[in-house]
């Protein structure tokens, strides 16, 4: 059985293994409250006017629909004019996807734009929130990483001739933009962690399945149950759980790894 793999699986199951278990092993679910659903609603809504602008569909009816969107999409058009130009010599498409199978897992993207020149290949990506704190942070979040390496994996571009720019729309005054360069070294690095996480999570699917093993949970010092939706669950919904973990110094390679849902665009 191949399972499919995407950057958020990653990053969850780099987090938290426990949190994974319960997300894609078990199915657990929590609703979202109506703020955080609206946010994403909105998001995944700009993602889809991004998309039908490039397949040149009308989005006129869209944008006088949603006073939000429209301020949104302004802002890019102004900000970035030649972000949205075209000429024959690039190749350009929305909602790009790309997979690479290694082993019994199959990796997948969802780009939400590359543009592809004759001497690089430039990854765009929508976020639609402001740019965050600690931007310098982004070089290392596996949506990057793993998006840059399948790109370089499955195309005959090296990895220096490859950038990754989010856009951070709602930025003021206006959206702003981190390109990160790649390099040969970086990409080492991916395909050397990849492979990894590819033992573990074999090691652990293999103990889920087998014999129902948990999967290890995350010391409760680390400070990421406070915002875990399945905080109640593991029992980590008491502050004072921190000062007397018993996991605080458990070894990071025993940590376990999953299999995994299609990506889509509210992953965004």
């Amino acid at each position: 059985m191949t399972i499919r793999i995407s950057q958020r699986h990653l990053k969850i199951l780099e987090t938290c293994p426990r949190q994974f278990e319960y997300t894609y092993c078990d199915r657990l679910t929590l609703p979202m409250n109506p703020t955080q659903q609206a946010k994403t609603q909105l998001g995944s809504d700009f993602h889809l006017l991004m998309h039908q602008r490039e397949l040149g569909m009308p989005i006129e009816p869209i944008l006088a629909r949603s006073p939000q969107l429209n301020t949104w999409m302004q802002a890019m058009l102004q900000t970035a004019p030649a972000l949205f130009e075209t000429d024959d010599r690039t190749w350009r498409e929305s909602e790009h996807v790309r997979t690479l199978e290694i082993d019994n897992y199959l990796f997948t993207a969802i780009y939400d734009l590359v543009i592809l020149h004759p001497d690089r290949a430039d990854i765009i990506d929508w976020k639609t929130y402001p740019l965050p704190k600690y931007k310098k942070d982004l070089d290392r979040e596996w949506q990057t990483r793993l998006y840059l390496y399948l790109l370089a994996e499955t195309s005959d571009y090296l990895p220096k001739q490859i950038k990754f720019t989010y856009w951070f729309i709602q930025s003021t005054p206006q959206p702003k933009s981190v390109t990160i360069d790649y390099t040969l070294k970086q990409h080492r690095q991916t395909q050397t962690d990849l492979g990894v996480l590819l033992a573990k999570l074999t090691h652990l699917l293999d103990a889920y399945h087998s014999h129902r093993e948990p999967f290890q949970q995350v010391a409760a010092s680390m400070g990421v149950c406070q915002n875990c939706t399945f905080a109640i669950r593991c029992n980590r919904d008491r502050p004072d759980l921190a000062a007397t973990d018993p996991l605080t110094s458990f070894d990071l390679d025993l940590l376990p790894l999953l299999p995994i849902r299609s990506h889509s665009i509210a992953d965004n």
